[in-house]
């Protein structure tokens, strides 16, 4: 008897249920034992597969999970599985398998070696159907990280079949960078090491989605302390992970816009602190006191103010020293341009807006009336508010409340309003360009401020104040007004106020050249144009760099104080002056020039 018989005859008298299988899963032989337990003749099983002696559940088994672990692993250790006698009786089993490989590595067969357990059987086979269709995402790997079992919750979530992952690498399923930290034996290592507890990975579904899980496993060893697989627990925290980080980016933002609202609060501070130290009311004119009076009797209150006067006569002043000498001093005293305010964006400039309210919208912003809480907000030329926004103003007023722009959430406000205007409001108002209702809201304590040409004796003041700050301002030697120059100021009508005032003085202190101030050259600008004074001054003699230096300058303040100290946009002192805003901005650090002291 040779080798081959030997080993056949040895294989066929063994006491064990073993069976020999082809490449494709069909029977090549069996043992005495095996053929005596299903009651077949050896040449039956020739044909047949274990899949067709196995009920219809444990035949998808096999095809499903078994033969494909098989050729992918080589081997198969206790797994459970049942099938029928020939006269159709059940025998439940436990089988391991290995496939025997020939010395040039080429397929000769698969070894499968059946034990009759019926009660371990059951239970094995319970477990596999619970852990199946358990609703977790579940799997199970062995000591080098091949996948032996799945739930179909993890199937589903995966988007796999169980033909398609049994015995594959678990890492083929997961994304390139958790791939990266599992090479080089560093898997096999943490199997060995045996226990994981929300281990952070990102797995990768069949359609190239990443998401993002945590790992909890335990370890299964023999009695030699080899690991015979690890079950792990899947607990998807993509979902949660991402609101994390949209929480934690909104708390960024938010932290950001204190930051931002901090920085303009205090800046705010600080203008009305330089406002207050620097400027002051000049002038001892009877109208002057009477209006003082009245600020005087206002400011300790609640009451909202307004302004009412001539342009260019202090309004602005006249709110910072409402607010200075009242009890929100220590609060921010917030100014709204209500003119230079698109109508578009009057709701979100007055109420702040949230992310993706409207086009534009790529972040929240906080609106003035939410900057000013606590403190006072200036409305200058509040006549300009569109009239469809009036009923809004209305309400916070009323009501202390409001809504920014597509929020729903109400927001609360303390704030007293100051309110300006040149209009006459009660004629706005008969016209239908001004609520009734907001009008006497508004008015509840009316403030004249008196034009300049009614103030007498102040209009000399004010002028010799703007004649030493501007000799200060521009590098002049100091001048002092003659006679004459006084009784020209007092007797011109001055229909810009003191505004127009400030700015006849500068201009005459650039066009000066000796000591002697040049006040009639101040006096003709204004009067026959901005285009001659240029032309005058350079007729009379050629200017020095210092003096062309000094009507650029002066010019530039011109053109900041006409657009209200705006360096940029449509209304901007830029677009005055007919340059960029950038070439305006280089200017303004060149010649020092700020915005200055409010003076009335």
């Amino acid at each position: 008897m040779d080798i081959a018989e030997r080993y056949q005859w040895l294989f066929r008298k063994s006491p064990a249920m073993t069976v020999s299988l082809d490449q494709d899963g069909y029977f090549l032989d069996a043992s005495d034992a095996w053929l005596a337990r299903f009651g077949y003749e050896r040449e039956e099983i020739l044909t047949l597969r274990p899949d067709d002696l196995a009920t219809p559940e444990q035949a998808r088994i096999i095809a499903d999970e078994y033969r494909p672990l098989l050729r992918r692993t080589g081997i198969l250790d206790g797994v459970p599985i049942s099938m029928l006698t020939k006269d159709g009786q059940l025998v439940h089993c436990v089988s391991s398998a290995i496939v025997e490989l020939g010395t040039s590595g080429d397929y000769l067969r698969t070894v499968a070696v059946y034990t009759e357990a019926e009660e371990h059987a059951d239970i094995q086979t319970y477990f596999r159907r619970i852990y199946r269709a358990t609703p977790a995402m579940l799997h199970a790997v062995d000591a080098e990280g091949r996948v032996l079992y799945v739930s179909d919750r993890w199937l589903t979530k995966l988007g796999y079949t169980r033909l398609e992952v049994m015995g594959k690498p678990i890492t083929d399923f997961m994304a390139p960078e958790s791939q990266e930290v599992l090479q080089q034996g560093r898997l096999q290592e943490l199997i060995a090491r045996g226990l994981l507890d929300n281990e952070p990975r990102i797995m990768q579904t069949k359609s190239g989605q990443k998401i993002e899980v945590l790992l909890s496993a335990v370890v299964e060893r023999d009695r030699n302390g080899t690991v015979r697989r690890m079950l792990v627990a899947v607990k998807d925290v993509t979902e949660r992970n991402q609101a994390e980080r949209e929480l934690r980016k909104a708390f960024e933002e938010n932290a950001k816009l204190r930051e931002e609202l901090e920085r303009e609060r205090d800046y705010l501070r600080e203008e009305v602190q330089i406002s207050m130290n620097f400027g002051r009311i000049i002038g001892e004119s009877v109208a002057l006191k009477k209006m003082l009076a009245r600020v005087a009797a206002v400011a300790e209150t609640a009451a909202s103010v307004l302004i009412e006067g001539e342009s260019g006569v202090g309004k602005e002043l006249v709110a910072h020293i409402v607010h200075a000498s009242s009890p929100r001093a220590a609060k921010p005293l917030v100014k709204v341009n209500c003119a230079s305010i698109p109508r578009e964006l009057f709701e979100s400039e007055f109420f702040g807006h949230v992310k993706g309210a409207f086009t534009g919208a790529h972040r929240d912003r906080v609106g003035r009336f939410q900057l000013a809480d606590g403190g006072t907000l200036f409305l200058d030329e509040v006549s300009e508010i569109p009239i469809e926004l009036q009923g809004k103003l209305l309400r916070v007023l009323q009501e202390n409340e409001f809504e920014r722009v597509g929020d729903d959430k109400t927001s609360r406000v303390d704030v007293r309003v100051i309110a300006a205007t040149n209009q006459d409001l009660e004629k706005a108002v008969a016209a239908g360009r001004f609520r009734e209702d907001l009008f006497y809201r508004l008015s509840v304590f009316p403030v004249d401020v008196p034009p300049l040409r009614e103030r007498g004796d102040d209009i000399v003041q004010l002028a010799s104040h703007f004649l030493e700050r501007a000799c200060k301002d521009f590098g002049h030697a100091p001048m002092r007004l003659s006679r004459q120059q006084v009784k020209t100021l007092k007797g011109y009508d001055w229909p810009g106020n003191v505004r127009e005032l400030k700015n006849v003085i500068e201009r005459a202190v650039i066009l000066s050249k000796g000591k002697s101030l040049r006040l009639d050259l101040g006096m003709e600008e204004r009067q026959q144009g901005p285009e001659r004074a240029g032309k005058e001054a350079a007729a009379a003699s050629v200017l020095t760099e210092r003096e062309i230096k000094a009507l650029i300058r002066a010019n530039t303040i011109k053109a900041l104080e006409e657009a209200d100290w705006r360096v940029s946009g449509p209304n901007g002192a830029a677009r005055l002056l007919g340059v960029k805003p950038t070439t305006l901005n280089d200017r303004l650090k060149a010649y020092g020039i700020k915005r200055p002291r409010i003076t009335a």
